[in-house]
């Protein structure tokens, strides 16, 4: 439909001011009319799908009823502008800029260094200021719940949430002054920060929050609203109308007459579906105008609530009743309190309605279990009247479906009071503890009969254990009127095992734990009610241990490292904790990434077309279709590359757009160009494409070794003589190490724009990329033109971590050809599920050991093979498997030591470089083998680690020569700081008090060789420029990618010219100031680009030497000045030649790194082994890196590595469908740590007194070597796991494969429940996923 004259006029206001819309188009999100239409492009763009919290706004309503005005954080991707008319909404560009004034949310994160690449920082912020707003003395679980929703892939979130805490209400309490054991705990321990110990940040510094600064409510609405006879809204968009009505009666009327149109309140289920599965709604109802739907009614018998209230109104309403009414009356509300606390997001539950959450029927609802086991019922209305449905196991029907006719509207929901002697129970297990939909979900209650443990009435209801919530009717039958004691509930276990089965290739996978889960849900409820019934004096009887929920306490965190010397210069930056050069910018959210950049006149958009399967001939392409459709321009297929079509790497061909076979779903075929981002979607889905299968594609390394498809080379490395060794020594074990990829999930996706200059074949490419020179060559390859056409320019990256390097330089090249067919600006930036779909991860490992050691734990010899996943194309397989095998000793001395490492060739989409190359996945599986050993032995593991270590002057196995020294200083300082020993004995104390939960520990150390093997890539230069007025403009190689290389970099350029560094700007990278530069990876960006800055800098202070002699005591502006007019040149390029690095594969030796940086890592977990769900307790991180140049910026690099570590080895798991089909293409699916994810107690400690002549003033390279460290978590569930085991009987090494999921860990736990679990046999079933 085309926005007839019938369309009416949407009003609200955006930060104060106002916005009217004549033709609003009810597809249109705010997200894209605040960046495209606005131009506010603050509000970030990370997933689409309301799941990162990036595009985080505040929303003002007024509510005439009762006269007062309610601020709530949305997301903005989810929000329809049509659902905001007469709202106002605030942008992270409302509250505060560099222009006017900051607001303080803002100016704390940025100093208290919460802000990295930035991508996230505006999402952050508003989500705070929202809570602010609502609550201006929050206490630190508001802050955690409120940023429970936004994810941040740099920081760790530490400092995000020390800078938030900064306003709690307890700000005199010494627990907000870095005081970790304060007066309210009345003790004193030793971890006190001594005064004079330098901090990372001063408080004393920041702005106070002032409320009365904020913007007001726009009094415009306050008078529309009380003036108001509501009247109905129509929208009518291109291909879709939006109706509101404004009565009851009207919403019947629209339901009766349009039964299939779906009715929308917070568009969180239905925005997905039409995002994501391409669902149209020809007409959208959107009752949020009809009172009746907002109504709370209280009865004697409970509470009627309106079925349009959001979740967020529903959890702070029972929070009142509960208040209110006596306990027994409120055992049900409580537990829905306790579901809506893990429901989502703060940003989901402000708009998602109780209606629509009930509606829309999912299988693994958190509501509808508790719901339908507490009684509960619906009010529904339609022309044929009013009726109440009970919701029992006849109202779910099945996915998605309820018994309701299609006109059927829900009014209300009626929840009742609880009765005295009835309990109600719920309990949930997720992929990850908050925003995460649950994996299985349960209601339980049941009804005593009087001062008894006779059980009168029990309702159970689980959700994730079939196509919809099911009643386990016959598990009640079998309780109901029989006395509540152990004999009932074994016969209960058992039925409840057969009367929920799921057949093994059920849709989501995890059959074993989904079903154990039920056993044990029902196992701690019989817990929770033996409690209740013990405290009512019903039974006497000795209890089983009662389960407490696992701890959640935040902690004060430490961050230690070393004052400046105190003959150091105050002007002199170097050393210091200095705020990233760009935070504030990123944290009023003026700072511009790619896709912030403006149109210009006659840009098109690029959406490409990826194929279906995963190894066929493709046998048609058709764009005629797609070429009808409104918007399209044209269609770019490799037939129109008028260059090279190919990438080369090491001797293989990787196709631009594939030709005539592809190998793997999510290759890409063509892409479509159209003047919006919508139609060129659209057009993309619009192509035909016929393939013809070709026969068995290999998807796992077990089936690539079968077939032995392998890339070349494949590497092998040795010392000593490892088959002599394996008879001399006293034991031998194989064992095995399987680990799963990683996905990088950069906050900022896949970005570029190419603009032609018009003349001479010319382009301009602003592109998110780590190594412009790449994506400079490979468009001047595929363009045919020379690279001095083309010119690259990176202002900042909103993450990379490895993931921005090959494969972004292929999408620049296929959007510069559109660009070159065109003549116009064309701009690519891939959505969410895209760039997880064609941009490949990290590589899974399978890596195979024999080990041989003495009786006294000394290993005397390993023999390692290692299997890497390298997909469909070798990308940079073969660097990585080399520098797997360079780390494989890690920080251990085994005289005879073999290994051998492949690249497999696969049909899924190849995988690339990701930070820490191959050394987290190779040092796993050493430390697992060291693990093993200690195992078989029966000793600890930090025993053998301590006597396998180098000592004294070391040579590894490639014969290069180094002192462990500051290794072991690390391993010592560690095991003091975190207090090792005593905390290892109270963790086997509390092991032996706890059957159901156990506590593990574990101490990791790593080695990790900084700089490139590839000898040139080691190689920097800069240009620095110093204008008359005396300011100084700084160029380098390296990108900014939230690791802070330009703030560094500006601190170099600050020590050396010897000036402020607010005299130093640093505006962005580009090809052509500083021409073939090095990619900013492998840790060594700092290392290269400072020296190069560095030597640029002291050539200029040279030149001015002689001025400077004649005027000593001028200022450095009028020295500028004099140079000017004496004809000085005051422009220097300077070069760093980096170190003569080698490997020599056929002699096994060579000198690969500059020099290696330390750590070691202590953690401490807490486990639920019913669950398998776990909190990370404390994490003590020792690092060697020398002299820092900025330990704010290093400690953020050792926090954001270490959480991105915990999420490789314990959360972040992708799957694959069994044709080879990505499931996990957004962060609804697939779970990087959130704020829930850190560890209670964070502390970092940077070794003091260290040295490295290597490097730029003595400094370390810090980005990647601690992502390894993440595995101390995974080692402390293991060992808590192992604990469990033993009280199952079960001792020894064990198989438990990375990441350590609540899944593996639960069933690797081997509990009562998980063993009466039947396994299906691999091969008698279809999976619903590939174990890749």
């Amino acid at each position: 439909m085309s926005a007839g004259k019938d369309s009416n006029t949407l009003s609200f206001f955006i930060n104060g001011k106002k916005v009217t819309e004549n033709h609003a188009d009810p597809e249109t999100m705010l997200l894209s009319f605040l960046r495209e239409k606005l131009r506010l492009t603050g509000t970030k763009y990370g997933c689409g799908g309301g799941g990162c919290g990036a595009c985080t706004v505040m929303v003002s309503r007024y509510q005439p009823a009762t006269k007062t005005i309610i601020h709530y954080s949305a997301n903005a991707c989810l929000l329809p502008i049509c659902q905001l008319h007469g709202a106002a909404v605030i942008t992270v560009e409302g509250i505060g800029s560099t222009k006017t004034s900051i607001h303080p949310v803002q100016e704390r994160i940025a100093k208290a260094h919460g802000s990295q690449c930035g991508f996230c920082t505006p999402g952050m912020v508003m989500s705070m200021y929202t809570l602010l707003r609502n609550k201006p003395q929050p206490a630190i679980d508001d802050i955690t719940e409120a940023l429970a929703g936004n994810l941040c892939r740099c920081t760790g979130y530490r400092p995000i949430i020390d800078g938030c805490r900064t306003f709690c209400q307890e700000a005199n309490c010494c627990q907000a002054n870095g005081v970790r054991d304060c007066c309210l705990n009345g003790e004193k321990t030793t971890d006190e920060p001594e005064l004079g110990k330098p901090q990372l940040f001063d408080k004393s510094e920041f702005l106070p929050l002032d409320p009365t600064q904020q913007l007001i409510f726009p009094p415009e609405l306050i008078l529309t609203a009380e003036r108001a006879s509501p009247q109905t809204l129509t929208f009518r968009g291109e291909r879709m109308t939006w109706v509101s009505p404004a009565s009851l009666e009207e919403l019947v009327q629209l339901k009766t007459s349009n039964p299939k149109a779906p009715l929308v309140m917070g568009n969180t289920n239905i925005g997905p579906d039409i995002k994501f599965k391409g669902v149209l709604h020809p007409l959208i109802i959107s009752p949020t105008r009809v009172t009746e739907l907002f109504e709370v009614t209280q009865t004697p018998q409970g509470v009627l609530v309106g079925a349009g209230c959001s979740l967020s109104e529903v959890r702070s309403l029972l929070e009142k009743l509960v208040q209110q009414f006596p306990e027994d009356k409120t055992e049900l509300f409580r537990a829905l309190i306790q579901q809506l606390g893990n429901l989502g997001s703060q940003q989901i539950r402000n708009v998602a309605s109780l209606g629509g959450n009930i509606m829309s029927a999912y299988p693994n609802s958190d509501l509808n279990p508790v719901l339908a086991a507490g009684n509960c019922k619906v009010s529904t209305i339609s022309t044929g009247g009013r009726r109440d449905v009970p919701l029992n196991q006849d109202f779910f029907v099945s996915f998605g479906k309820t018994i309701l006719k299609p006109d059927e509207i829900v009014v209300s929901v009626f929840i009742p009071f609880s009765r005295k002697g009835e309990f109600v129970r719920v309990f949930r297990q997720a992929p990850r503890k908050e925003s995460a939909f649950a994996t299985v979900t349960t209601g339980m209650r049941v009804f005593f009969s009087a001062g008894s443990r006779l059980v009168d009435d029990v309702s159970i209801y689980y959700g994730g254990l079939g196509p919809a919530t099911v009643s386990a009717a016959k598990t009640c039958t079998a309780i109901v009127t029989r006395r509540w004691d152990d004999e009932t509930l074994s016969r209960a276990y058992e039925v409840l095992l057969d009367e929920l089965v799921l057949p093994p290739s059920a849709p989501g996978g995890k059959v074993e734990f989904r079903r154990s889960l039920a056993l044990s849900f029902l196992f701690k409820f019989n817990l929770e009610v033996l409690q209740k019934l013990r405290e009512l004096n019903v039974i006497t009887d000795e209890l089983p241990e009662k389960i407490q929920p696992l701890p959640r306490e935040l902690q004060l965190s430490l961050q230690e490292f070393q004052h400046v010397s105190e003959d150091q210069n105050d002007q002199d930056p170097v050393g210091r904790p200095i705020m990233h050069r760009s935070a504030i910018s990123q944290a009023t959210g003026e700072a511009v990434y790619c896709d912030d950049l403006p149109r210009t006149d006659g840009e098109l958009f690029l959406a490409l077309v990826t194929s279906s399967r995963a190894h066929a001939k493709i046998t048609g392409l058709d764009v005629s279709e797609a070429l009808q459709l409104p918007g399209v321009v044209d269609v770019i297929t490799a037939k129109d590359i008028p260059g090279k079509k190919v990438r080369t790497m090491f001797g293989y061909d990787e196709e631009l757009l594939a030709q005539t076979e592809v190998s793997c779903i999510g290759q890409m075929l063509c892409a479509v160009v159209a003047d919006t981002r919508a139609h060129a979607k659209r057009g993309a889905a619009a192509v035909k494409i016929s393939y013809e299968d070709l026969p068995e594609p290999v998807f796992t390394i077990e089936e690539a070794i079968e077939k032995s498809s392998f890339f070349e080379p494949q590497r092998t490395i040795e010392k000593g003589n490892v088959t002599e060794a394996f008879k001399t020594v006293d034991q031998v074990y194989e064992g095995e190490m399987h680990m799963g990829g990683q996905e990088h999930f950069y906050m900022e996706t896949q970005s570029m724009l190419v603009v032609p200059v018009g003349e001479e074949t010319e382009f301009n490419i602003y592109v998110s990329t780590q190594w412009p020179t790449s994506t400079q060559d490979a468009v001047a390859e595929t363009l045919d033109v020379p690279s001095n056409r083309v010119t690259c320019h990176v202002k900042r990256i909103g993450g990379a971590f490895g993931g921005k390097i090959i494969k972004t330089a292929i999408l620049a090249s296929i959007t510069s050809v559109a660009a070159w067919k065109t003549n116009r600006a064309v701009r690519c930036v891939l959505e969410r599920g895209e760039d997880m779909l064609i941009t490949g991860g990290r590589h899974p490992v399978l890596g195979k050991y024999k080990v041989g050691f003495m009786n006294d734990g000394r290993i005397m010899a390993a023999d390692i093979q290692y299997y890497t996943n390298a997909g469909n194309a070798i990308d940079e397989s073969v660097l990585i498997i080399e520098k797997l095998l360079l780390h494989m000793d890690n920080a251990y001395n085994i005289p005879n030591l073999r290994g051998w490492a492949a690249t497999c060739r696969t049909n899924l989409p190849s995988n690339t470089a990701f930070r820490g190359f191959g050394v987290p996945q190779g040092l796993m599986v050493v430390e697992n083998m060291v693990n093993d050993v200690a195992m078989v032995l029966e000793r600890p593991a930090d025993q053998i680690r301590e006597i396998n270590m180098y000592k004294g002057a070391s040579v590894t196995h490639y014969k290069f020569e180094f002192s462990p020294e500051n290794m072991h200083r690390c391993w010592d300082e560690c095991k003091v700081k975190s207090d090792f020993s005593a905390r290892r004995r109270a963790v086997e104390q509390f092991n032996k008090q706890n059957r159901w939960k156990k506590r593990g520990m574990s101490i990791i150390p790593i080695k990790y060789g900084i700089a490139f093997a590839e000898s040139f890539l080691n190689q920097a230069a800069a240009l620095v420029h110093i204008y008359k007025d005396g300011s100084v403009l700084v160029t380098h190689g390296g990108t900014e990618m939230g690791q802070g290389i330009h703030t560094k970099i500006q601190q170099v350029a600050s020590r050396e010219l010897h000036i402020p560094p607010s005299k130093i700007y640093i505006s962005e990278t580009s090809t052509n100031t500083v021409p073939n530069t090095c990619p900013s990876a492998a840790s060594f960006g700092t290392d290269a680009n400072g020296m190069a800055v560095k030597d640029a800098c002291q050539i200029l202070y040279q030149r001015l030497e002689p001025i400077r002699q004649k005027n000593p005591k001028e200022s450095w502006e009028s020295w500028v000045r004099a140079a000017f007019f004496e004809k000085i040149s005051l422009s220097a390029t300077g070069f760093y030649r980096g170190p003569d690095l080698y490997m020599d594969w056929d002699k096994m030796e060579g000198l690969p790194y500059a020099y290696f940086t330390y750590g070691v890592c202590c953690c401490e977990v807490e486990l639920d082994c019913l669950t398998g769900d776990y909190r990370t307790v404390r994490t003590d991180l020792v690092v060697d890196i020398g002299r820092s140049v900025n330990p704010s910026v290093d400690v953020g690099q050792i926090e954001g590595a270490f959480m991105q570590g915990l999420g490789l080895y314990t959360l972040e798991e992708l799957k694959f469908s069994p044709s080879g089909l990505l499931y996990t293409r957004g962060p609804s699916q697939y779970k990087i740590p959130a704020v829930c994810d850190m560890p209670l107690c964070f502390n970092v400690y940077l070794l003091s007194d260290s040295h490295n002549p290597h490097a730029i003033y003595s400094s370390k390279g810090i980005g990647e070597p601690i992502l390894f460290l993440g595995s101390s978590v995974f080692f402390a569930i293991k060992d808590a796991v192992a604990a469990a085991r033993s009280e199952s009987g079960l001792v020894g090494p064990f198989s438990l494969k990375s990441p350590a999921t609540a899944e593996r860990a639960c069933l690797a736990c081997a509990s009562p429940f998980t063993q009466r679990i039947p396994v299906s046999k691999p091969g008698s079933f279809k999976p619903w996923a590939l174990n890749i």
